[in-house]
């Protein structure tokens, strides 16, 4: 039976978030339980019940409150790393049937994206893709300037060429995740929201329960897939999870004519029109991060991807310090925990930064200036140290697997994502081969059995 969602906590966030009531009553049992509502466990949520798994999900706050609704609603194959791409070509798979599976609106189009290249240090950057491209037969092609304006009309002119997918698409992030929580309900799935999940219970060293602030559900697996907060839950079972959170910012703006319905890109802006006819934008490759303590602890694993990076980050040192400094890092199944103290992350966002996306874009399409900023908002990406997501059992802890660090691109892998960790769980043959996201490659020691 479904629990009113908290209509408070849905109208203070900063997106118009779909509603989504959770069931009222906590089960018992069952054989999975997923930690975190967004879109990765969501998806891994529905593709377990429709194989017949008991499922419950166990939500902090509400489906896809954070990052998940949060991000520009691309679902795009071009630009991924290289350890990405097979997977980033089954979701896209996955995507093109959502609709139909789900029997819901996801607004996922297949609409094709392009990236644009104004000077010749673009045209090397997306040239070099390509080739990446095409050895794994993506449809991706290298486009003249002339061939770009004849495919997106408005330009303002400047434009040497471009990269573009016809196979991409994109979604509404803000809709897409709760019609799927919705399918994976009608499953068969139990879903609770403002539930958030305290720790875990083993016995003879393997997964026996998870604690939720509700009471005990016993099973004999768990996925946590708890985005940004992954890192905190796992270090309170003693997991050392190599995560740090980066800071995004988006706007949605409205009076724009005459503009394609294709997402498009270049090296400082991103727009993508939205199912309501609005355009979503954003400054390309320009994201905040906070200096916390983690920082300083897993300051060596991250240097090698900041010098390639840093560019596209500003550092930042202000309040966050302290929160996460005093932050509890250690509590027992029956105490209060921060996930309960912040039901979902909501950060203030960069107003400069979308400021500066629609000027560049009034300069680039002129359409452009003519938009009025009517909603603004953030969101916080969980990252990796080489910014690929790890899907993986997690051995010293048999029963237990994480789902997470998906580095800002979990919304356009998400169902390919949750049905490999599906796969993973269920010890059946895996969408792709899930070596490149397995957690050896950063945490050796948890690749191996107690």
């Amino acid at each position: 039976m479904p629990i009113p969602f908290s209509k408070a906590l849905l109208m203070s966030l900063s997106i118009p978030l779909a509603p989504f009531e959770g069931d009222k009553d906590l089960p018992a049992q069952a054989d999975v339980v997923i930690i975190g509502g967004g879109i990765i466990g969501v998806m891994t949520a529905l593709t377990l019940a429709e194989r017949g798994v008991s499922v419950a999900l166990v939500e902090k706050g509400v489906i896809a409150g954070e990052q998940s609704a949060r991000n520009w609603g691309w679902t795009r194959q071009m630009g991924r790393d290289a350890a990405e791409l097979p997977l980033t070509m089954a979701s896209l798979r996955l995507w093109s049937q959502m609709n139909e599976r789900i029997g819901d609106e996801t607004g996922w189009r297949r609409t094709g994206i392009t990236y644009l290249c104004y000077n010749a240090r673009d045209m090397d950057i997306w040239g070099g893709w390509y080739e990446k491209g095409r050895a794994y037969g993506l449809d991706s092609q290298m486009l003249t300037g002339q061939q770009v304006t004849n495919l997106l009309p408005g330009s303002a002119g400047g434009l040497i060429g471009g990269l573009h997918t016809p196979s991409d698409g994109r979604a509404e992030p803000t809709i897409a995740a709760v019609a799927m929580a919705k399918a994976a309900r009608r499953a068969g799935a139990r879903i609770l929201t403002q539930c958030a999940a305290r720790g875990v219970e083993k016995s003879a060293g393997k997964i026996s329960a998870v604690w939720t602030e509700r009471g005990r559900i016993a099973c004999s697996s768990v996925v946590l897939a708890g985005g940004a907060w992954s890192r905190l839950f796992a270090g309170n079972m003693g997991l050392d999870f190599p995560q740090l959170k980066v800071m995004g910012t988006v706007a949605r703006v409205t009076g724009i004519e005459g503009i394609s319905d294709m997402p498009v890109a270049a090296s400082d802006f991103a727009y993508r029109k939205r199912l309501d006819g609005d355009y979503t934008i954003a400054l390309r490759n320009a994201n905040i991060a906070n200096i916390v303590p983690d920082s300083f602890r897993l300051f060596a694993e991250y240097m090698p991807s900041f010098i390639q990076t840093w560019r596209e980050l500003k550092l930042r040192v202000g309040k966050s310090f302290i929160e996460e400094m005093s932050m509890p890092k250690r509590w027992a199944p029956d105490q209060h925990t921060p996930f309960e103290t912040i039901r979902t992350l909501d950060p203030v966002p960069a107003q400069s930064f979308n400021r500066k996306a629609l000027a560049k874009l009034s300069r680039a399409y002129p359409a452009f200036a003519k938009a009025r900023i009517v909603n603004e908002w953030a969101g916080m990406m969980d990252v990796t140290p080489d910014a690929v997501p790890v899907i993986s059992e997690i051995a010293s802890v048999p029963g237990f697997h994480i789902a997470s660090g998906f580095s800002g691109h979990g919304f356009g892998i998400g169902p390919g994502a949750g049905q490999l960790m599906a796969d993973i769980v269920m010890g059946t043959t895996p969408l792709v081969d899930p070596k490149p996201f397995h957690i050896s490659r950063l945490r050796p020691s948890l690749a191996r059995t107690a």
